[in-house]
């Protein structure tokens, strides 16, 4: 990882200490914090539905920014429990949206390429409920 562009990236894009944390392995970005990216750089997502069903979602996301396009996937399973599923809610179709958006966002950062990850993008990658 290269602090000081993650450091550069961080102000460019106004991250304040409730918008990142980290994880066991990876920075996480909290949804705020891709919020607040996708409006300073006025990125334009959009989404077409791959499949839809009501225990499972899956989305893919077309991103531009600078002439610049990713498309990109978003998926929610929602298993009896967290070892059949990726997701303990049964909104997948808003979930699967979430985790599409945000990884199109991150990649067309450059943020990915530093392994920073988002909150929405695994039910691991939650904040911990102590706030560390």
């Amino acid at each position: 990882m290269n602090k000081d562009k993650l450091i550069e990236l961080y102000k460019k894009y106004g991250l304040k200490k409730d918008d990142v944390f980290k994880h066991q392995h990876y920075i996480i970005i909290t949804r705020q914090g891709i919020d607040k990216i996708q409006a300073v750089e006025q990125m334009y997502v959009s989404y077409e539905v791959i499949q839809c069903e009501p225990n499972f979602a899956v989305f893919k996301a077309k991103a531009q920014k600078d002439g610049k396009m990713i498309e990109t996937f978003g998926s929610a399973l929602k298993g009896a429990n967290y070892k059949d599923g990726n997701t303990n809610s049964w909104y997948v179709a808003e979930i699967a949206e979430k985790r599409a958006m945000s990884r199109a966002v991150l990649k067309l950062t450059g943020f990915y390429e530093l392994g920073v990850f988002s909150e929405s993008e695994s039910e691991e990658f939650k904040r911990p409920k102590n706030g560390n």
